[in-house]
């Protein structure tokens, strides 16, 4: 699947939630589903900067594609990380620089967190977007 069709994807899931009580359960329901990240990537540089929780995120390249496992010590924020890696894990690099993040604002995510809570959203993603470009270098060279 394609970014833009696993958005358009995360947008009619989040359209059938009454209320954002039940958008917080769904959230955190979804990062009980999220892989555990191998002790050995629960290090500072994988640390993400900018979270009020701790987010360790990790990424690898295998035949030009991302795959990211991540880890966060809080319950709501390890589901928006589980959110985020289900658009872009198993990407390719140049698919995660230029993807728009439409999604965010249709569902109105930002809206309903906390100021540092949406600081650590769009930090997540930038660390993202980061890997992706470093790992979009090394495919070029």
């Amino acid at each position: 699947m394609t970014i833009k069709e696993i958005q358009e994807e995360i947008i009619d899931e989040f359209s059938m939630f009454e209320d954002w009580m039940e958008r917080y359960e769904y959230i955190i329901d979804l990062g009980k589903s999220l892989a555990i990240i191998d002790d050995e990537f629960k290090k500072d540089e994988n640390l993400i900067r900018g979270c009020q929780s701790k987010v360790w995120l990790h990424s690898e390249l295998k035949n030009d594609t991302l795959y990211f496992t991540a880890e966060s010590d809080a319950i709501l924020t390890k589901g928006i990380v589980a959110l985020l890696l289900r658009v872009f894990n198993e990407q390719t690099p140049a698919d995660i620089i230029k993807a728009d993040m439409t999604f965010i604002d249709q569902i109105e995510l930002k809206e309903h967190l906390s100021p540092t809570r949406a600081n650590g959203l769009v930090s997540m993603i930038k660390q993202i977007k980061l890997y992706a470009l470093a790992f979009q270098t090394k495919v070029n060279s």
